[in-house]
């Protein structure tokens, strides 16, 4: 969604439970779901752990489906993002997505902007889990610091890209909220 800035600092969350999910599991659970990598060249170099997905066919009228992450995510995940919509968006609407996406040491996601339509009608929230010093994510050619402990909206329709130039993964929760009315929009 174009936020009118590149990225929005939402403030802090109370994210140490959805921290220690996340990085407890292994990586037979991080290797479970591919569809990501496998359809999204910019996605190719990450893992993910899905809770929540849809490929947006048939946009607006989507199906949105629980996926392999859920059993492993809902109980931390899901207050957090439900306390998140409460605090800073308009109430009522979908979690199209949901997932956590690893980086490894070395990785890149090139530069890209999130195309489909779907994009275009939902606030793409990142809430770092892990990440380090030499993580640079860019947005419209200017580099941001994500710290964990915070979560943000980022601003898909511009250009963006992250590169793990550190010797620890990256880990972020991500999620789009569709607010309600936006089928039609």
């Amino acid at each position: 969604m174009n936020i009118d800035v590149p990225l929005r600092d939402l403030g802090e969350v109370p994210s140490a439970a959805l921290v220690e999910t996340v990085l407890g599991l292994d990586d037979e659970a991080w290797a479970n779901q591919q569809y990501r990598q496998s359809t999204y060249e910019v996605h190719r170099q990450t893992e993910s752990l899905v809770m929540v997905f849809t490929d947006g066919s048939g946009w607006p009228e989507i199906e949105v489906r629980k996926e392999s992450g859920w059993d492993w995510l809902v109980e931390t995940a899901l207050p957090l993002m439900n306390q998140l919509i409460a605090e800073h968006f308009e109430p009522g609407g979908t979690i199209i997505r949901a997932m956590a996406a690893r980086m490894a040491p070395g990785a890149v996601i090139s530069p890209h902007r999130d195309s489909h339509p779907s994009f275009y009608a939902t606030h793409r929230i990142h809430i770092p889990l892990a990440t380090n010093a030499r993580v640079r994510f860019t947005i419209d050619g200017r580099p941001y610091k994500f710290e964990v402990g915070r979560a943000y909206e980022i601003n898909n329709q511009l250009m963006h890209s992250v590169m793990n130039k550190g010797r620890d993964h990256r880990v972020h929760f991500i999620f789009d909220y569709l607010p309600p009315g936006a089928r039609a929009a």
